[in-house]
């Protein structure tokens, strides 16, 4: 079973990499734990203001730390936990159904060759992204 689920990482790799699809993971306890601290920090030397203050401050630096940071979407799949890798392989496979290929090769070439079935397995590893794994997706430019 290992080897078609290497299989179906190879051909959204392929297609995400052709396609040339970012996202940006959101990180919200990063977010949470400086936004926080920072509160915490400015309580401890200025009491209640310094709790405001810190606060403000927190969710500002929080917000900058978390945003903004896409990555190649091949490289997000590659470091997926293996259930993760399985609930992916269980999305693409409702869709190619009972294809039958031999290798990732073969399957990526199917998949490229048929624009139809090539739209629907993109659309499935999209809402995969951005249901599962929450992220944000950019097309480069």
């Amino acid at each position: 079973m290992a080897p078609r689920v290497d299989d179906i990482m190879r051909l959204c790799c392929e297609l995400s990499a052709h396609d040339q699809i970012k996202v940006a993971v959101k990180n919200s306890t990063k977010g949470a734990v400086v936004a926080g601290g920072t509160a915490f920090v400015g309580g401890l030397l200025c009491g209640p203001p310094g709790i405001a203050v810190g606060g403000a401050v927190g969710g500002l630096l929080g917000s900058w730390l978390t945003s903004g940071q896409f990555r190649p979407l091949p490289q997000i799949l590659m470091e997926l936990p293996p259930n993760q890798r399985q609930k992916l392989y269980n999305d693409i496979m409702a869709i190619l159904g009972n294809l039958d290929w031999m290798d990732a090769a073969q399957l990526i070439a199917l998949v490229m060759g048929n624009a139809t079935l090539q739209q629907q397995v993109t659309a499935a590893l999209l809402n995969y992204v951005t249901k599962e794994l929450r992220a944000e997706v950019r097309y480069q430019d």
